[in-house]
């Protein structure tokens, strides 16, 4: 893989050029929940809770803490997990996948639109410029490229058209009655 410590680490604009209008300003305590990740990213609800549960990629906003609470995913989680889904497809190792994934978390999410990732098939190269996925082609490395910056965009406009939940919303006060119980059991004591 190339070390991502030699891309340029100066912030842009890009981030802000690339939300449009439907999609809401994200912030910190804005996520979206399990089943509109899977309608976003293409993969069915066992698979987001498999990779989860695995450490693969989890939900940043919120995780699931115990029963009746919901896992809340933000916008760069869900791009990676797009991403994930993308190298599944063309037949790229999930240990691979996992080394990819580990490098993507080195950047900001303004970073990542930049980026470009190419496989060989075996081997995964993330690369930060024109120079680097030419220098991988030349060498005979590069079989096929996902270039996040085009994902970003589909990711984008899947979401603007599926609900997103704050985190101090009153989902996060709902508990079902099991838990009820248990809870009043226990104060019983």
């Amino acid at each position: 893989m190339i070390d991502p410590s030699t891309h340029d680490k100066q912030h842009t604009s890009q981030q802000q050029m690339l939300f449009s209008d439907g999609l809401p300003q994200l912030t910190d305590d804005l996520g979206y929940r399990g089943p509109a990740v899977c309608r976003a990213v293409g993969i069915s609800y066992r698979q987001l809770d498999y990779w989860d549960r695995t450490g693969l990629v989890g939900p940043t906003v919120r995780t699931a803490q115990g029963s009746g609470t919901q896992r809340l995913y933000s916008f760069r989680d869900i791009l990676v997990l797009k991403v994930v889904k993308r190298l599944l497809d063309t037949g790229v190792s999930l240990q691979q996948i996992r080394t990819a994934v580990s490098k993507l978390e080195d950047f900001g999410v303004d970073d990542l639109a930049k980026i470009t990732l190419m496989s060989d098939g075996a081997s995964v190269y993330l690369c930060t410029s024109n120079d680097e996925v030419i220098d991988l082609i030349n060498g005979g490395q590069g079989v096929f490229g996902i270039a996040l910056g085009k994902v970003w965009r589909e990711v984008e406009g899947s979401l603007t058209e599926l609900p997103v939940e704050h985190t101090d919303s009153v989902a996060d006060q709902v508990v079902d009655e099991l838990a009820l119980r248990r809870a009043q059991k226990r104060a019983r004591g």
